[in-house]
Formats: structure tokens, sequence, C-alpha cells
């Protein structure tokens, strides 16, 4: 079997680091399910009731409807995708801001990092999660310019700022935020795969399979994709009662 330096055909980047971190496994799915495990949980997603959402996350998800239509395309998934990365890195950025304060109390400093060290990898999940629908969707876009650069690149610097600001204020009011947005995209997800019975039967191939997993069709790794929505949820959930670093 090709290691993942092979398989990149020799891009990925050399060094010390570089080589040490290239024969490790990346952070792929959150959790990985069988095919049969992934049908079983769309079906509770469909079946599931949705988070009532905040103010917020009302107008982030009519902004997206309004720029590109209340249908279920993957060219909207990509937007999604692209805002969903924002909140982890904002969490990451204030709490490094944290650690810088907190040398006098290692304890403290170290779970500060924790929280560093989940957002990173819920960033890099989400990352994974862009770059196959950037590749899924490549040239075909119908959007131009504007809808497929500059338009996602505003909803993801206002949803940054606004997670970066209610993390430094209020945490409990950022995780909610995501909260309702991860659970806007579980159930998104669930429902892009019921609309599309014909991904049962097409097969995916892809060039981060070996980062992210490979999948027989269309509809398991969406339905894959899904799951992992569902457990950024949970985790955002999870930090509601204690947001702050204890």
């Amino acid at each position: 079997m090709k290691s993942r330096t092979q398989n990149r055909a020799g891009q990925f980047p050399h060094g010390p680091i570089a080589d040490a971190i290239s024969t490790r496994p990346p952070f792929g799915p959150i959790e990985r399910l069988s095919a049969h495990d992934l049908r079983i949980q769309q079906e509770v997603t469909l079946n599931s009731v949705r988070r009532t959402p905040a103010l917020a996350s009302k107008a982030l998800f009519l902004a997206m409807d309004v720029l590109y239509g209340k249908e279920r395309t993957l060219d909207k998934f990509r937007v999604l995708e692209l805002v969903a990365r924002v909140p982890y890195q904002a969490w990451e950025n204030v709490s490094y801001v944290a650690m810088t304060h907190t040398a006098k109390t290692p304890g403290f400093a170290r779970r500060v990092f924790d929280t560093v060290r989940i957002s990173r990898w819920e960033q890099d999940n989400e990352q994974w999660h862009l770059l196959i629908l950037e590749e899924l969707t490549g040239t075909s876009s119908r959007h131009g310019w504007l809808k497929r650069q500059l338009a996602p690149q505003l909803l993801a610097f206002t949803y940054y700022w606004i997670s970066w600001f209610l993390y430094v204020i209020r945490p409990d009011w950022s995780y909610g935020l995501n909260a309702d947005f991860e659970d806007h995209a579980e159930h998104e997800y669930a429902l892009l795969v019921a609309e599309h019975p014909e991904w049962e039967g097409q097969p995916f191939a892809s060039d981060f399979a070996d980062d992210f997993g490979e999948y027989e069709t269309l509809a398991e790794l969406f339905r894959q994709i899904g799951y992992d929505e569902r457990l950024h949820k949970q985790q955002s959930e999870s930090m509601l009662t204690s947001p702050r670093f204890r």
C-alpha cells in the first residue's frame, strides 16, 4: 500500500516537521461509521427535532437562502463548509491569547490548551469537508466570482467576528450559535442524501481518500459528513454548561 506522501506524488512539503507528520493519520472523520450504521444515523437525524435557532443563526441561514436559493445544491454546501470552520478558528485564537496570561497557573493553562486541541481537530474535520466539496463542484459551479468567491468570504468573515466577540464576552452564546449552525448542517445533509437516491449507486473517488477515508458511494460520503456535523453540535452543546476554561 502506498504511503500518503507517495499518493500525493511529492506534493507534500518537506522538512523535519513535515516529514514527521506525513506518516501520521490525519484528523479525518471524527467517528467513522459503517455504511449500515450511517443509514441508521441518517434516519435518526431525519426524525429528530431541530434546535430553535438564535436570531444570529436565523440571519445567517436567511442570508445563504437569499444568495444561493433554498434548493440544496453542492455549491451551497460548499459555502456552508467554508463558513463552518470559522468558529473553531475564533475559539482557538482566543484560547491562545488566554494562555499567554496563565503562566503562573499551569493547570489552568493545560485546560485552555486542551480546548485548543479540540477546536483544532474540529476545524481540520470541517476543512476536509470543504476540500471535498471544492473537489466535487470544481469548475462545474453555476455561480460567478461574486457568489463563489467574494460572498462566501464575507459570510465567513462576519461569522468569525461574531463567534470571536461572543466567545470573549459570553462563551456559552458562541457555543450556542455554533450548535445552531451544526444542527442545521446535520439536517441539511440528511435531507440532501434523501433527495438524491441516485447517489446510492454513484461511486465516490477522491484525492482526499487517504485523509478523510474511502467511501463506496456519494450517499455514504455525505451521510458521514452529516454525522460529523452532529458530533460538532453535541460537542458545542456539552460546553454550554461550563463554557469557561475550568
